[in-house]
């Protein structure tokens, strides 16, 4: 029988919630999402952040935070990947949320397995635990405090940042993902991939007119070439090193044939028709951080990618 850990008790038999049924709830983004003028709220409003002198409030410590995470959102993704590169798998735990959702939202099925910390069969749970009658986004990542009992934060940008710079104590410091000498082009980087690769994707694929589309799809096909240009310098986005910044590009990269541009495409070219992003990309790939955290990608990713040691 699988036990599931909790604070205060245990649980001792898994919990699952029921399959998706889109008839019975509906789809998800109606009601949850708030687009409306009369919603005023972040719609990543828990914004806590994990300090390592505790100064915020909630205090690096191994074992404390739970991360929930699903495969197949990349901005999930990234937290999984920055967890695993810094060597916090014994300090910040993870669990999966199953693929699919209905209006409920994310949910634990049995093919992702349980809640283990919570034993919660929706993430609304979670949201509810810790706000009671939220009412709203209920989104991944979610870093969960044991000791508080409720989410320290949803707000996925601040998550990776706290993984890659708050453990230090306990992490792989050979690895730096955030310096401070490279944290202003960092934060450059990081708001042009967000706007204009991240999500730039996304627009192209709502865009409610022709040209609003073809706007769209230039503008991330333009900002695929200006960086495909820049690694034809350089190994990674800020030098030698893997930063913050490729971890953001990348979860959007190996997605990009697959799903966005088969389903709207983006562009006439596959990734692999980017001299210097498709090696890049593979590169990355060799690293267990991002291969462990992946699922899905074609053999072709595997292949020997010359990029140096």
């Amino acid at each position: 029988m699988t036990t599931i850990t909790t604070q205060p008790g245990t649980i001792t038999q898994p919990g699952y919630a029921t399959p998706v049924d889109h008839v019975a709830y509906g789809h998800y983004g109606p009601g949850r999402l708030h687009l409306s003028p009369d919603w005023s709220r972040p719609l990543y409003p828990f914004q806590g952040r994990v300090t390592a002198d505790g100064s915020s409030g909630f205090r690096a410590e191994p074992g404390r935070y739970h991360l929930y995470v699903a495969w197949v959102c990349p901005y999930a993704h990234r937290a999984a990947i920055v967890r695993k590169l810094k060597g916090l798998e014994d300090v910040v735990s993870l669990s999966y949320v199953d693929d699919e959702r209905d209006g409920r939202g994310w949910a634990f099925r049995q093919r992702r397995g349980a809640d283990p910390v919570n034993g919660f069969t929706l993430l609304e749970q979670a949201y509810d635990a810790t706000e009671k009658g939220y009412g709203g986004h209920i989104s991944v990542p979610v870093l969960w405090d044991r000791h508080t009992g409720g989410i320290v934060s949803n707000n996925f940008p601040d998550i990776t940042l706290d993984l890659a710079t708050q453990f230090e104590r306990w992490a792989d410091t050979s690895i730096d993902l955030y310096p401070d000498a490279l944290r202003p082009e960092i934060n450059k980087l990081n708001g042009w991939i967000y706007h204009d690769v991240n999500t730039g994707v996304t627009r192209v694929a709502r865009a409610a007119t022709d040209g609003e589309r073809e706007t769209e799809r230039h503008r991330v096909v333009s900002t695929l070439e200006q960086l495909d240009e820049r690694l034809s310098e350089q190994r990674f986005l800020t030098g030698d090193t893997i930063t913050e910044a490729d971890v953001r590009l990348w979860v959007t990269l190996a997605r990009f044939d697959a799903e966005y541009n088969r389903d709207h495409l983006v562009s006439e070219r596959e990734l692999s028709d980017f001299e210097h992003l498709w090696p890049y990309a593979r590169d990355l790939y060799q690293r267990p951080a991002f291969r462990e955290t992946t699922e899905g990608l074609p053999a072709s990713w595997d292949r020997p990618h010359g990029r140096g040691a």
